[in-house]
């Protein structure tokens, strides 16, 4: 039986080949492609002349068969048309159905444009939420970004440069004009990255957009828990009117609504207090 490669290709600069992947790509029986036309273009770069098979979104399913054949004879590998097979691209299936036949899933790390955009986002790289490419129909781009708007964690996502004006403007009317990153053809000759607010980068991008988006976005910011002025005095005047020494009512209402202790033992001095 043979293994499946899960090769990881370049998003851009054809200088981020890994040799190891090079070797896997020249040694397999076949290599599946997302679009051949490219890969094949890759692969002739560096004399390589492994024998192609299409595997794209709209056949994926129907040469399942076809490649698990292949790798009953011998080695196969996939690659996407740019980064890691099925992260936004085919792959997932055709991993899922080897898995289960029993094949040695082996991965090449490549590049992938989420991490890398991630990584130079200067925002928060702990923990984040991939979300992938976003509904095409802006009723249903509205709908997931709304459904990840209490979300604490960066998001990342995919878009094409043809939705990006549409896109942002979802952005900011659904999670607010927030901190962002814009990531446009990374790796590449015209690489351009920018660093802002949403409503900044609307202004920016509102231009003609050319290559490969992936957009980093804060995550909700915290939720206030700072009382506002009215609650402050409600809590003061209920604490003393029940009996409660001023300098302790003063440093429990301090300690919870987040108010500084001075503001709050001012508010006492001018309390009305019940007869």
């Amino acid at each position: 039986m043979g293994t499946l490669y899960v090769v990881g290709t370049p998003i851009g600069n054809l200088e981020d080949f890994s040799a190891r992947a090079l070797r896997v790509l020249r040694e397999v029986s076949l290599v599946a492609a997302e679009d051949t036309r490219k890969t094949r273009a890759l692969l002739t770069r560096y004399d390589i002349h492994t024998p192609l098979t299409s595997y794209f979104e709209h056949n994926k399913l129907t040469k399942l068969d076809a490649i698990l054949e292949a790798l009953q004879r011998g080695d196969v590998a996939i690659v996407s048309e740019a980064g890691m097979p099925g992260l936004s691209d085919p792959g997932y299936e055709l991993i899922c159905a080897a898995i289960q036949a029993g094949f040695a899933i082996v991965p090449i790390p490549g590049p992938v444009a989420a991490i890398t955009a991630l990584v130079v986002s200067g925002l928060p790289t702990d923990s984040f939420s991939f979300l992938g490419f976003l509904p095409r129909k802006a009723s249903e781009r509205q709908r997931a970004l709304q459904e990840v708007a209490g979300e604490r964690r960066t998001l990342v996502l995919y878009e094409a440069p043809h939705r990006l004006a549409e896109c942002l403007t979802d952005v900011q009317a659904a999670l607010g004009d927030r901190p962002v990153a814009v990531a446009r053809e990374l790796t590449k000759l015209h690489e351009e990255i920018y660093h802002g607010t949403v409503s900044g980068a609307r202004e920016h991008f509102a231009r003609e957009v050319r290559g490969e988006v992936t957009l980093v976005i804060g995550g909700a910011p915290e939720a206030s828990t700072t009382w506002d002025e009215q609650r402050v005095r409600r809590a003061l005047k209920e604490m003393l009117d029940g009996g409660m020494d001023r300098k302790e009512a003063v440093r429990q209402v301090t300690q919870e609504s987040g108010w500084p202790r001075r503001e709050v033992y001012r508010m006492t001095l001018v309390l009305p207090r019940s007869e």
